[in-house]
């Protein structure tokens, strides 16, 4: 039997070098995406290419070991890649580069350190590698498949020279690769350490341990919640870049067997074919194994507490608890290449939600409404000096409400990642921001209310042009459980609404650009939300007089609630009967007039 305390001490190793990585990264990198932005994670895998960190996803190690066989590796090794459809489901797009060290001890393979982030520029149709109208990948960008970026420490200068010289910020494209290569090197040393104060036999046990203890968790507190059946949900993305908005499907078949090895099958049958523009995810690589812990975190949901479910973390371990079924080759799950992929967020962020939904159908509620999605938007143009510049920032938007809490406000869901600091922006860029705040009333109306999204208005002082990768503009973050959807995304541009996809819209010196994220959907009736709480999000400018007695039927006056008016309002306001989901206003127009999927019914 492994030492415990040795397992324990081994688990805070691998930890704290992954801390100490990202850490690197952070203090020197160049780009603003990675330094500021911190749009990047560190993952640490062992021989058998597992991975053993769980505090954030990352890619994958199989594509390198696929090329570069773990014997003819070499101390001082780094490997790197982007191309999509070589990365074994790893790498969602071009802009997402990859750096990989294997760590060795006694001259022996005996895990891996690696780095993957967002990226300024790798060259491509658009400035930022991100063409929202892009009908192929040879549109997005350089691809590079696996290849030895350092060979035993002396880096391949003609490679940098090719991909730096794609680069429209090939300054900063050229620092990132330097911090994240050193920072993967230094935590192979550190590793390398490790195996040499405790052995080699003594640490892989405790990889061992450390991933089967994740499998038995999972397994005992959070799957064993989940009656066993069959159950089917679907969410869409609403729009590709190319054709005209519609509905594009993603739908999964959750079959919950507690007597399998696999207690959980997803099946991805019924998810819409290819997409002619860019919002494709080639997730049907390595049995899924990439997809399956990107969506696990979702199961974390089920703990008994909020503080046990932070305490769970993802690593891959969660891989055999899962089966998952893909559809045929030619669907969004399934493209065939060159099928563009630059905006594949609108299909893998959505399936943490369908996964939420399913699971909500399954257990009665007990799953948090529909979250924020990852939206990019940004301006780019030439400053003062004449030299080109690069903004672009992810901003976050509002969780969806919980059944014990509000949804949090202006989450990011790309872990420890956040918006770029005002003064930094001013200090770099030709605009202004002149307001950085909440949006009102954007959480979805609920018992417990969604969180909200930003509200940025960010004054032009040069003229420049707007770009913006973005969905949920039309369809909102879905309410469950008798709760209502969030306000979608939405942007102004001089008073005219922009669409979510925009590869150069151009703004004058002066005008304003608006900026409104998604809110939350709201879990539970509005109608029994407690009043005192309505009042208290008026008084903190979360929700409006006019939303209190729209959407929650609270009647104020001042500061005082009307008791009485609240509880006539709300009986006429309240519905004969809750539905389950709603998917908010902007459903019926791309669904011929329902207000609802027929997979919505329990």
């Amino acid at each position: 039997m492994t030492d415990p305390i040795l397992i324990e001490i081994v688990e805070g190793t691998l930890a704290s070098v992954e801390k100490e990585v990202e850490t690197a990264i952070a203090r020197t990198a160049r780009s603003p995406m990675i330094r500021d932005a911190h749009d990047f994670r560190a993952g640490i895998h062992d021989r058998k290419m597992r991975k053993l960190t769980g505090r954030s996803y990352s890619a994958l190690v199989q594509p390198v070991v696929r090329d570069f066989p773990i014997e003819t590796m070499k101390p001082g090794d780094v490997y790197f890649h982007n191309d999509v459809y070589l990365s074994e489901g790893g790498i969602g797009h071009l802009p997402d580069l990859c750096v990989t060290v294997p760590v060795f001890h006694r001259d022996e393979v005996v895990a891996f350190v690696q780095a993957f982030g967002h990226h300024d520029d790798i060259g491509g149709a658009v400035p930022g590698s991100m063409p929202s109208h892009a009908r192929s990948a040879f549109e997005e960008g350089l691809m590079v498949p696996p290849i030895k970026l350092w060979d035993q420490g002396v880096p391949n200068e003609a490679a940098l020279r090719i991909m730096t010289r794609n680069s429209r910020m090939p300054d900063s494209l050229a620092g990132d690769l330097d911090a994240e290569c050193s920072a993967c090197l230094m935590g192979a040393r550190r590793l390398g350490e490790l195996f040499d104060r405790y052995g080699r036999d003594e640490v892989e046990a405790c990889f061992d341990a450390i991933i089967g203890k994740t499998t038995e968790t999972f397994r005992r507190e959070l799957l064993s919640k989940i009656p066993e059946g069959t159950y089917v949900w679907e969410d869409y993305a609403e729009h590709d870049g190319v054709d005209e908005p519609r509905l594009h499907t993603q739908r999964i078949t959750l079959t919950v067997d507690h007597a399998a090895d696999a207690p959980l099958t997803i099946d991805f049958t019924g998810t819409s074919p290819q997409a002619k523009g860019p919002i494709n995810h080639a997730g049907d690589y390595a049995d899924g194994v990439f997809l399956k812990k990107w969506l696990a975190p979702i199961l974390r949901n089920l703990a008994d507490t909020p503080e046990r479910m932070a305490e769970l973390d993802v690593n891959e371990g969660v891989v055999p608890l899962i089966k998952m079924v893909f559809p045929e080759k030619g669907t969004l799950l399934t493209p065939v290449f060159p099928a563009p992929t630059n905006a594949r967020t609108f299909v893998i962020l959505r399936l943490l939600g369908v996964l939420a939904g399913v699971l909500a159908k399954a257990t009665g509620g007990r799953m948090p409404a529909d979250q924020e999605t990852i939206r990019y938007t940004g301006v780019y143009g030439t400053d003062a000096g004449g030299q080109p510049y690069l903004m672009r920032e992810v901003l976050g938007g509002g969780s969806g409400g919980r059944w014990y809490a509000d949804g949090e406000d202006t989450i990011h869901v790309v872990p420890d990642s956040r918006n770029i600091p005002v003064e930094f922006a001013e200090a770099r860029w030709p605009f202004r921001v002149e307001r950085l705040g909440l949006a009102c009333d954007s959480g979805g109306p609920g018992m417990f209310r969604g969180g909200l999204g930003y509200d940025k208005h960010i004054r032009m002082l040069r003229d420049a042009s707007y770009m913006s990768i973005a969905d949920r503009s039309i369809l909102s973050c879905w309410g469950v459980n008798g709760g209502l959807a969030g306000r979608p995304f939405r942007v102004e541009i001089a008073g005219k609404e922009m669409e979510g996809l925009v590869d150069d819209h151009p703004v004058q010196a002066g005008e304003t650009i608006r900026i409104r994220t998604t809110g939350g959907g709201g879990w539970g009736s509005p109608y029994d939300r407690d009043p005192r709480a309505v009042a208290a999000d008026v008084r903190d400018g979360k929700v409006s007089i006019a939303g209190a007695l729209g959407d929650y039927g609270v009647v104020l006056d001042g500061d005082r609630i009307d008791e009485q008016g609240t509880a006539e309002l709300r009986a006429r306001l309240r519905p004969p009967a809750d539905r389950f989901f709603d998917r908010g206003p902007g459903y019926p127009k791309l669904s011929g007039g329902r207000t609802f999927a027929e997979v919505d019914e329990l």
